[in-house]
């Protein structure tokens, strides 16, 4: 779902039903709703945000199941391709359930808002795969190697206040103020020179061939993995611990 008004365009997850875990085609869609907000010269701010009661349970494993091969094409690459070379500052609204790329697609924005009840966790080596979205690199940029280790290796969950002490959240909110409240700052950013927000953000993100070249080393192990018996052995043991629909 993309609404666009006064400069901001919000991108919102809108899978209730499944906890907004992402497919396939929603990853082809939210491809082209940033490249569409990056030529739209009237937007100058993106907001990402989940409907329902989690922005964003993860990948929907179903769909690479089906389709493990992660070819240089495939809309996942074109979204995290989007998010690392969007010149507009991004933002997100997260609360609830918020798993795997969930959290890792926060590490390329400029400002998270979360509401206090968020839980965030990314669990990709008990599922038998790899971190993926570049966050093997930044990570441990934001939050230091070990501090990272602990997170990525053991998959140890954070509540909000916890992921603001790190620094993977700016701003933790109670949960019926949080769009108020994420709009709000995405409108302030809209407020500012445009050439020089942009401008500073470009310097505050560095050189994006690193995160890129990242991005599809992670990607080919993630594939590699996803048609392993590591894989399928974690996947048993998420069913066997009773939960429905298994994400990451």
């Amino acid at each position: 779902m993309v609404t666009r008004e006064a400069g901001v365009c919000e991108v919102r997850l809108n899978r209730p039903q499944k906890r907004n875990a992402i497919t396939v085609a929603m990853y082809d869609a939210l491809a082209q709703a940033l490249q569409a907000a990056q030529t739209d010269a009237a937007l100058h701010v993106v907001l990402l945000s989940g409907e329902g009661a989690s922005f964003c349970a993860g990948n929907d494993l179903n769909d690479f199941l089906n389709a493990p091969d992660i070819g240089a094409d495939h809309p996942v690459l074109s979204f995290l391709r989007q998010l690392v070379s969007c010149e507009k500052p991004l933002l997100a609204a997260v609360h609830g359930q918020t798993v795997g790329i969930g959290v890792t697609m926060l590490l390329h924005c400029d400002l998270v808002i979360a509401a206090r009840g968020a839980q965030l966790s990314m669990p990709f080596v008990a599922l038998g795969l790899v971190p993926e979205a570049g966050s093997s690199l930044l990570l441990p940029r934001l939050i230091g190697q070990q501090r990272a280790a602990q997170h990525l290796l053991l998959g140890r969950p954070l509540d909000a206040a916890a992921a603001h002490a790190l620094g993977l959240v700016t701003e933790v909110v109670e949960e019926g103020e949080l769009l108020q409240i994420a709009r709000a700052r995405a409108r302030e950013l809209t407020q500012q020179p445009a050439g020089a927000l942009s401008a500073t953000r470009r310097l505050l993100r560095g050189d994006p061939a690193p995160v890129v070249a990242r991005i599809l080393e992670e990607a080919r192990i993630f594939s590699a993995q996803l048609q392993s018996e590591e894989f399928r052995a974690g996947i048993r043991a998420f069913l066997a611990r009773g939960r429905a629909r298994p994400s990451s």
